[in-house]
């Protein structure tokens, strides 16, 4: 899931300055999660964007606008509202707003509500943790599914640095040191030789972006 927060009212005016007549596309996936994009929050979007003097001309919530198929129904479904439309305002991640971009046939003007800040794990409570960096190399098979690229403040590969405390990140005092809690995992697991295993350094090549995996 990507974690999103709603840019400041005021820099969406600002960006909305010359487009009088805006469409909303909210997300019924993330964004409706974190209560940046799903229906509440198009329609507060909405009323603000009435009360400033615009014309909405219309919304729609894909339940994953990044997937074009979604997207194209959504527009189709909408397409005298979107005629009428000056403006798209994307009340989703960059992935929802570029595909918005992608699919929309009118070539309107297309511009992001929230900016995208992590990928994240969501616990139990409703909290988020960013816990993978989408590296395209992954380790966890060595490191009890515990991510040292993410959860290490340096990214560390073979063990933790030299200044951990008391279990602590040297970086972050209120961070527990990733290192620290993949040791633990392993020794649960009788696992503790794969500490005695040297990775070899990341191969950056495969974060090269931007990433694509093609359907033949």
């Amino acid at each position: 899931m990507i974690v999103t927060q709603r840019k400041p009212l005021e820099e969406i005016l600002s960006i909305l300055k010359d487009q009088n007549k805006v469409f909303l596309v909210g997300c019924g996936e993330c964004s409706t999660t974190c209560h940046t994009g799903g229906e509440k929050e198009v329609l507060e979007m909405k009323q603000f964007l009435e009360a400033q003097g615009k014309k909405v001309t219309g919304w729609v919530i894909p339940n994953a606008p990044c997937i074009a198929a979604q997207t194209k129904t959504a527009f189709a479904q909408n397409m005298p509202a979107l005629k009428d439309t000056q403006a798209i305002l994307v009340m989703s991640c960059g992935l929802g707003v570029q595909s918005v971009k992608e699919n929309d046939r009118l070539k309107l003007e297309v511009f992001p509500a929230l900016n995208s800040m992590f990928g994240t794990l969501m616990d139990s409570k409703g909290s988020f943790y960013e816990v993978c960096s989408n590296c395209g190399d992954c380790v966890l098979d060595k490191t009890g599914c515990i991510c040292p690229i993410t959860r290490c403040s340096k990214g560390l590969l073979n063990g933790p640095c030299g200044g951990v405390i008391k279990g602590k990140c040297e970086v972050d005092r209120d961070r527990d040191c990733a290192w620290v809690l993949i040791y633990k995992e392993l020794e649960r697991k009788g696992q503790l030789d794969k500490m005695k295993a040297l990775s070899a350094p990341k191969d950056y090549s495969k974060t090269t972006k931007p990433h694509k995996v093609l359907v033949s």
